[in-house]
């Protein structure tokens, strides 16, 4: 006998096969399943010997953390004396079962033999899990270098709603993570609605070994880099090697799940009846075969089919941007701000909030959203250059990423504004300590030497080591910013050619600079080049030695500026009484004289004399490099300085000023072939 059943029941019998097959959760544990996926990996600290005992306890080190990989974190320490003694640690992720986690471990440690074979430091992560190890103690310390960042290049669409929630629920889960007590695991995870439709998805975590506190400012630093990687995006992390976070649209982590609860039986067909009576409007049993069939598999297929593509697309691990190589900073998107944005963090550009002004506008102090404090540098309204050319620029400028200079962080455009958004120094200028008198012995002579040297470091990079060179064009000590820890950060570097305007207004065709800093070929004919650079550098040295402004400075003797001072005490033998008073009891006399020696051959008159950054990098960190005899320095030239003026009345202005080019007008930003 043929079997009839109606057409609702055949929707109820689809219907609930449909559903059997649409269990996401069998697809997400698919993807979860997989291996561990690499993301990037950092050598560094200089190279050991092959076979060495730093070597062998190496080996030792990562066999032991291989092993012990079955927890989601260990450390250990192997070697007896200082020299040879090696320090690691792995840290899994909180949600990675303990079979995953060991097999993250192995393969990280199999890849450090291989891709750091020698190499005293290195930290490499996976999706899944952190390994690092160095020769250094480095146990519940805070380490924020090296740095990655990984984004979805997809943009979101309510860009600025979307920031102030990420921040908030990203915040929300560093502080839970970090609230768990030291010796516990650090991981949180969270998730906020978008709309009906969507969610969004963070995670947030720090090494067990970190006291809250310090793992809650990690990971404020870490929530901090967001904006500078991943702005405006559907997704993106960064990963410090003593903690990290990630946001996502999807559940990219595992999540806790309830107790099963009892499947639900199966909808009771309705009792069978007959052809007739259903007036010829049943359909047979063979027939729902027939159709039911090969929707099924065709089903079955397309759940496959989005399963692994999914799979594949969010195993790659997206642009990869190391903290002083940000080569992947390739789109203008990643870097912009939202004027609103840049105003709320500024109190809409307060007084209360400025931090001073300079050649190219003025700067302000800001806090975005995620806590991060910044420098926002508003520009003059006045330059010439349009705003795809002044985004253009900043993309390059954001790739110069050098531990002596300042962070560009990213920009704002919108109608006449012009705004460069850069990490906050806090220690302000070198020339609010330098040149005042109070405050002068704060600055002994290891750190002026730090300053000193750090400068020179940030010079050269720009200079030889970056993929474009930089002519800065106006270094001088309101350009170099000090952080908490007195090290130098160059700034303004590579900015005169994109907004072409001194102090009151923007004119490519003009020469931009600061009396007392600008070598003479540069201030009379407009030319420059790397050796200009390193005139200013060698005024900057001999203003740090003596603490005092070349431009302001004024003597008795008929001697009226700085570097014509420190020839003619070199010349009678006496550097020593160029140096700052406040040095007596801090200063080396072997390396303020070399400095002042090195100062001397940084001003002469002939750029052809004058050595590279790369030479005086060299000579300030070895005493054994020779130093040719100084020349004498160019003359320095005046403006509104009399002579005859009397002591009390020096002039005491480091003013930018703007001459007419005598020749056509050279970019400031070279590009070199390497």
């Amino acid at each position: 006998m043929v079997r009839h059943v109606s057409m609702a029941s055949l929707k109820l019998m689809l219907l609930f096969f449909i559903l059997s097959f649409l269990d996401f959760n069998t697809c997400k544990a698919q993807e979860q399943s997989t291996d561990p996926v690499f993301l990037y990996h950092s050598c560094s600290g200089g190279n050991t010997t092959a076979n060495s005992a730093y070597q062998l306890n190496l080996g030792t080190l990562l066999s032991s953390l291989s092993s012990n990989a079955s927890t989601e974190f260990s450390n250990n320490t192997v070697g007896t004396s200082s020299s040879d003694r090696v320090y690691g640690l792995f840290m899994c992720r909180g949600d990675v079962p303990s079979t995953l986690c060991h097999q993250c471990v192995f393969n990280a440690t199999r890849r450090l033999r291989s891709e750091c074979s020698l190499a005293k430091q290195a930290v490499i992560w996976y999706d899944e899990c952190t390994v690092r190890y160095s020769n250094r103690s480095f146990f519940s310390t805070v380490d924020i270098r090296p740095r990655i960042a990984l984004l979805n290049t997809a943009n979101i669409s309510n860009q600025e709603s979307f920031m102030t929630l990420l921040f908030r629920t990203i915040n929300t889960t560093a502080d839970e993570a970090a609230n768990f007590p030291m010796g516990v695991k650090k991981y949180a995870t969270k998730e906020a609605t978008i709309s009906g439709f969507q969610s969004l998805y963070c995670l947030a975590q720090c090494t067990p070994d970190l006291s809250p506190r310090d793992c809650r400012s990690c990971l404020s630093g870490v929530i901090g880099d967001l904006p500078w990687c991943c702005q405006g995006k559907q997704g993106g992390r960064v990963l410090y090697p003593s903690c990290n976070v990630r946001y996502e649209l999807y559940p990219f982590y595992r999540q806790a799940t309830p107790a099963p609860s009892p499947s639900p039986s199966p909808p009771l067909l309705p009792p069978p009846t007959s052809a007739n009576s259903q007036g010829g409007g049943g359909i047979s049993a063979g027939t729902i075969v027939a159709n039911l069939v090969p929707i099924s598999v065709a089903l079955l297929l397309l759940i496959v089919g989005i399963c692994f593509l999914s799979r594949r697309a969010r195993k790659k691990p997206g642009s990869v941007m190391e903290g002083k190589n940000v080569d992947d900073i390739t789109t203008v998107e990643s870097l912009q701000f939202g004027f609103s944005t840049i105003e709320a963090a500024t109190n809409n550009f307060s007084a209360d909030n400025k931090l001073g002004e300079g050649g190219f506008g003025e700067v302000f102090k800001g806090t975005l959203p995620s806590g991060q404090e910044i420098a926002v540098k508003r520009l003059s309204k006045s330059s010439r250059q349009g705003g795809e050319e002044f985004k253009n620029e900043v993309v390059v400028v954001a790739k110069l990423q050098h531990r002596n200079l300042v962070r560009l962080l990213g920009f704002c455009l919108q109608g006449e504004e012009k705004i460069l958004v850069y990490e906050y120094v806090p220690n302000k200028s070198l020339d609010y300590t330098l040149f005042d008198r109070e405050k002068q012995s704060e600055l002994d002579w290891r750190r002026r030497y730090k300053i000193i040297q750090g400068t020179a470091r940030g010079i050269q990079y720009l200079h030889e080591d970056s993929r474009l060179r930089i002519i800065h064009r106006d270094l001088k000590a309101s350009n170099i910013l000090l952080d908490s820890d007195m090290n130098p950060k160059i700034s303004d570097f590579g900015m005169a050619r994109i907004f072409g305007v001194d102090q009151t207004q923007g004119n490519t065709d003009r020469i931009v600079g600061t009396y007392g800093y600008m070598a003479p070929e540069y201030a009379m004919h407009g030319e420059f080049s790397v050796k200009s650079d390193v005139y200013s550098f060698g005024v900057l040295l001999l203003e740090i030695i003596s603490g005092k402004k070349n431009s302001s400075f004024y003597q008795t003797d008929g001697v009226e500026d700085l570097l014509s001072y420190a020839w003619l005490l070199w010349k009678d033998g006496t550097p020593l009484e160029l140096m700052d008073p406040t040095l007596r009891e801090s200063y080396d006399q072997n390396k303020i004289i070399r400095s002042i020696h090195i100062g001397l051959l940084c001003v002469q008159e002939d750029p052809e004399y004058r050595p590279t950054m790369a030479t005086i990098v060299l000579m300030l960190a070895s005493n054994s490099v020779t130093l040719p005899t100084p020349k004498r320095p160019a003359f320095f030239i005046h403006r509104g300085t009399d002579a005859t003026m009397p002591k009390g009345q020096q002039f005491d202005q480091s003013m930018t000023i703007s001459l007419p080019m005598t020749i056509n007008e050279v970019s400031i930003t070279e590009m070199d072939p390497r």
